[in-house]
């Protein structure tokens, strides 16, 4: 097939480049935020609410910025958003200098940050496919390389080094995300201009964004899709509230071993997300993800009968790399049989129900930890995944995957923007 030599275009190396630059301040500002905050109280309800404020914006808005991004230009919505947070940025810096800054300020900051997320994410992920002519195998391709640099410097590099740009000053952190941000707006400001979706009759914000999420529930495949990570982060979000706690108390290991251990999970997810359209390949697309999904509860059993650290730190790799394939293949295969009118509003309320997910998980892991043990919460979790993986299997087989596939190729096929995305600078890599 022509798709197994196809290159990227370059436009998808600048919004690479653009994303990468931008999970790096992620990284510099998930580490700074919490500690910035940290200097201020050490009231945990307080800490909360400047954590809590970040996800905010998802669980408020989720499908409406997805109708609005149906009905804006991807890539403008894409830089406006960055340079916007760039300068929000700039007001807690300016706080944090003048020795003004506050609880509120920082919870303020953090939810117009999420906000930003969720404009410049949901219309990254209408315009990737746009970009790519919707091809299953260049989209793969290009979610496994924007998940692992993801990973790489959200995980890796980003929050070490708020950590040792803090130590710098309380406003350095906070302008090195804007920063990012800045340099982000302008690499995506020279993308290349797609044509934008073909508009629907004119209805209410309301009426296209229940449009949408309606568009999700009723097909058995994205549903399936969008149950997996919902569920999943209830089982994830139980687990990752006792880890710490775990960690300390079961396998005996302290502060830096801790670290240790999300280092594993990290490196397991670049390889998972290196191996997906392998993977989607062997196995098939639907396949792949039923086994990574398998995966995932069978390492989170795993790690709950633990003996020692090095086991706890081989699951949690094993957890990760499940989980880094499931966020290639699960994405692209969304992004190539949806319609570009409705990506946005599908991509936001599959984000939205996952986000919506996470303090329900993190709830359950204090209660059963509070209530019967601290390896509870990890064989809950464990169970609910497994249990997930049998209900969505058959929502997500090879055999509606292929049927979904052929639906949509007259779709990609018809489009002028897919044919001329094949020419020109198709053939150049990223």
């Amino acid at each position: 097939m022509t798709t197994d030599v196809q290159k990227l275009p370059t436009g998808f190396g600048r919004l690479w480049t653009a994303q990468t630059v931008s999970s790096l301040g992620d990284g510099v500002s998930h580490a700074a935020l919490p500690l910035l905050a940290l200097t201020l109280t050490r009231d945990p309800m307080a800490l909360a609410v400047v954590t809590a404020a970040g996800t905010l914006p998802w669980l408020l808005f989720g499908v409406l910025g997805g109708a609005l991004v149906d009905r804006w230009d991807r890539r403008r919505t894409m830089w406006v958003t960055d340079a916007v947070r760039a300068v929000l940025l700039a007001i807690p810096a300016a706080a944090a200098a003048l020795d003004v800054l506050s609880i509120p300020l920082l919870a303020a900051v953090a939810f117009a940050l999420g906000l930003g997320g969720l404009f410049f994410d949901t219309a990254a992920t209408a315009y990737l496919p746009d970009l790519l002519g919707r091809d299953p195998a260049l989209l793969e391709r290009a979610n496994s390389r924007l998940r692992g640099a993801q990973t790489a410097m959200s995980g890796f590099a980003g929050p070490p080094a708020g950590s040792a740009l803090l130590a710098l000053g309380r406003a350095v952190p906070l302008l090195a995300d804007a920063v990012s941000f800045t340099l982000s707006a302008l690499l995506v400001r020279t993308l290349p201009a797609l044509p934008r979706p073909v508009p629907e009759v004119r209805e209410s914000l309301l009426r296209q964004a229940r449009a949408g999420a309606s568009y999700v529930f009723r097909d058995r495949l994205l549903l399936g899709l969008a149950l997996r990570p919902a569920v999943g982060n209830v089982a994830f979000l139980a687990v990752e509230t006792v880890l710490a706690l775990f960690a300390h108390d079961r396998l005996g290991i302290g502060t830096f071993g801790f670290g240790l251990l999300l280092t594993a999970e990290a490196t397991g997810g670049l390889l998972g997300a290196a191996i997906a359209s392998y993977l989607g390949r062997r196995l098939g697309t639907g396949t792949a993800l039923t086994c990574t999904a398998a995966v995932e509860g069978l390492a989170i059993l795993g790690l709950a009968a633990a003996p020692n650290p090095y086991v706890a730190g081989l699951a949690l790799a094993v957890c990760g790399a499940g989980m880094g394939a499931t966020m290639v293949l699960a994405p692209s295969l969304r992004q190539t049989i949806v319609p570009a009118h409705l990506m946005g509003r599908v991509a936001s309320t599959s984000r939205m129900l996952a986000m919506c997910a996470a303090p329900i998980g993190a709830f359950l892991g204090g209660w059963l930890a509070t209530t019967y043990d601290i390896r509870t919460p990890l064989y809950a979790a464990a169970a609910l995944l497994l249990t997930m993986t049998a209900i969505t299997a058959s929502m997500t087989s090879n055999r509606r995957v292929e049927a979904a596939l052929r639906a949509a190729a007259p779709c990609v096929h018809d489009r002028p923007e897919a044919s001329a995305s094949r020419r020109g600078d198709a053939h150049t890599e990223a």
